[in-house]
């Protein structure tokens, strides 16, 4: 089991802190949602729990080990990101692209190894019938699950996506979230940030409430989003509704 961990944390760019005294423990095998308003810091920590920005205070954490001081492909065999903005435009078919995440594995001039992982990742994420597609053919959900599965042909266990859903229509919306919620049910740890709070209520195991650089607060979704949080955090007036079969969704009022 993976325990990562933010302790103190806090980054200040030129004079400004984008996110300050932040500590938290992200579950293992969990689905946790980052949520919070545009410019709440949100990517800040996706890029800091990934070792890609070093903090200027505190400390990030992967079983007890801090990131800045293991060697970029140890890191990237153990934790992957899948950024927000995916712009391929060479001549790569899908299968390169998947092929690419096997590279922390990879010694230099090594010819690449683990096929089955490929094989693997393009099944979990039902993309093998594009294997030999070129990727700037594909549409925008497919796009993304190419590059959900090039994450997991890294064999990382835990897998951070920043707004996986942007610009994709609410089908291709609910597709990369199931395929999220199906790899935590195989035992990968997902961290994502997104900005629907009906999604977050119905998909996240875990919610991470973003504000202002600072954690507000973090728990199971209906504990943590109650009426006043929301109204607190977004400024608006939501109705809070539960269904016949118990579920919870957010209405604007």
């Amino acid at each position: 089991m993976n325990i990562l961990r933010l302790q103190k944390v806090g980054l200040k760019i030129e004079k400004c802190w984008l996110v300050r005294n932040i500590s938290i423990t992200l579950p293992s095998q969990k689905l946790t949602v980052l949520i919070g308003p545009n410019g709440a810091g949100k990517t800040t920590i996706l890029k800091l729990l990934t070792g890609l920005w070093k903090p200027t205070e505190g400390s990030v954490t992967l079983n007890s080990i801090n990131l800045q001081k293991l060697q970029r492909a140890e890191l990237a065999r153990q934790l992957t990101l899948v950024p927000q903005t995916n712009n391929i435009n060479f001549a790569f078919t899908v299968q390169d692209i998947v092929m690419m995440g096997r590279n922390p594995h990879l010694k230099r001039f090594q010819p690449v190894m683990g096929l089955e992982h490929v094989k693997y990742a393009m099944e979990q994420t039902d993309i093998s019938h594009l294997a030999n597609r070129l990727v700037t053919k594909l549409s925008g959900g497919e796009m993304q699950r190419v590059i959900i599965a090039r994450s997991l042909a890294t064999q990382a266990n835990i897998i951070l996506l920043d707004e996986p859903t942007a610009n994709l229509d609410i089908s291709h919306v609910i597709e990369i979230l199931e395929l999220l919620k199906k790899l935590v049910a195989d035992g990968h740890t997902i961290i994502l940030s997104i900005h629907d709070i009906n999604l977050a209520v119905r998909y996240a195991d875990n919610i991470i409430i973003v504000n202002k650089g600072n954690i507000v607060d973090s728990g199971h979704p209906e504990q943590v989003l109650t009426d006043k949080m929301i109204n607190n955090i977004f400024k608006i007036d939501l109705e809070r509704i539960t269904t016949n079969k118990g579920e919870v969704m957010f209405f604007f009022k």
